[in-house]
């Protein structure tokens, strides 16, 4: 009776063992990979600076950090410092670009007045460097903060290689550490077109706008992470990039929910960088700029192909917003 007893009792743990084994792993294939995230804002105090009041600008800055602090985000903002010089607003936009760093948050250099360095030539874009280093220098001081992160304007890193390796020197003299992209779903292109139909209170155009982006971003993840597989064999610490306007300001959250579902965790741009994915070989150069998922896919000899397709109806609503009365 002992024996059958003990035996019993070793099929009954052997039974759970078994069952607890299957929930694990069942439980990691529900998980997936484990996402990571850093996300960075462009083109502070804001995208569209030129055309907004600075109070716009610092009720603008306040609802996006307001979002990011509520989603426990971390982010690094980075500025043209050309924008902050608007006559008799200067003081003002200062301080609303001072509220990032007051947050808690990094900022830092995209040029004084985001410069190209495929259209500007080499010495002209170092110089741009460095005039867009001043007031953000100044900022972080104030909070025993460093300059350390730099984000070229369109992504341009060159037409040529030699070009690209001198500026990248360049850079890496002053103290810079370059900030790539692996995520873009231009939200610059929605927010002007968000932006338009939010002065005119055309809500339903607002709300198409946001519901075609939430689903592009989606799209941009997913064909990202795919890519990401077929080119490095693994899925990195991605870099986000979006952009300081109304659009991010307004629906941050809903982002944030999206990206989460995907079942990312968000991170800082330090630790996305300390990916080894970012020491890969990289000899992208052309007269376009694009992400780093294109860059290492490039170098290898393999151009990437079926990346989701923009909507061409927001594309002709952003021309139709540019072009000049007639």
């Amino acid at each position: 009776m002992k024996l059958l007893w003990r035996l019993r009792h070793a099929m009954w743990a052997l039974c759970l063992l078994v069952c607890a084994l299957a929930y694990m792993v069942s439980s990691v294939a529900v998980a997936g990979p484990d996402r990571q995230v850093a996300v960075t804002v462009d083109d502070l105090p804001a995208g569209a600076a030129n055309a907004m009041s600075a109070a716009t600008i610092t009720e603008m800055t306040s609802k996006l950090l307001a979002a990011l602090r509520q989603q426990k985000v971390p982010a690094v903002g980075f500025v043209n410092e050309k924008k902050l010089y608007k006559f008799g607003e200067v003081d003002e936009r200062i301080k609303a670009l001072g509220m990032w760093v007051d947050s808690g948050f990094e900022l830092g250099n995209h040029t004084y007045s985001h410069s190209s360095l495929n259209r500007v030539g080499l010495q002209a874009w170092e110089d741009d460097v460095i005039q867009g280093e001043s007031v953000t220098r100044l900022l972080l001081a104030q909070h025993n903060m460093k300059l350390r992160y730099f984000r070229h304007p369109y992504l341009d890193t060159g037409r040529d290689l030699e070009t690209r390796r001198q500026a990248e020197a360049f850079l890496v003299a002053r103290g810079y550490h370059i900030a790539p992209v692996t995520l873009d779903a231009w939200d610059w292109m929605y927010g002007g077109v968000y932006e338009d139909a939010k002065k005119r209170a055309d809500v339903m155009l607002q709300q198409q706008l946001v519901k075609s982006y939430l689903e592009y971003t989606d799209a941009v993840f997913a064909y990202s992470e795919q890519l990401s597989k077929e080119i490095i064999g693994y899925e990195p610490k991605q870099i986000l990039l979006l952009h300081g306007n109304q659009l991010e300001a307004d629906h941050f959250n809903e982002l944030a929910e999206v990206i989460r579902k995907r079942g990312y965790r968000f991170i800082t741009l330090e630790d996305a960088l300390s990916d080894q994915a970012y020491s890969l070989p990289d000899t992208f150069v052309g007269e376009e700029g694009t992400g780093w998922l294109d860059h290492w896919a490039i170098t290898r000899g393999k151009p990437p192909q079926g990346a989701p397709e923009f909507p061409a109806w927001v594309i002709e609503k952003s021309r139709a917003i540019q072009k000049p009365p007639p």
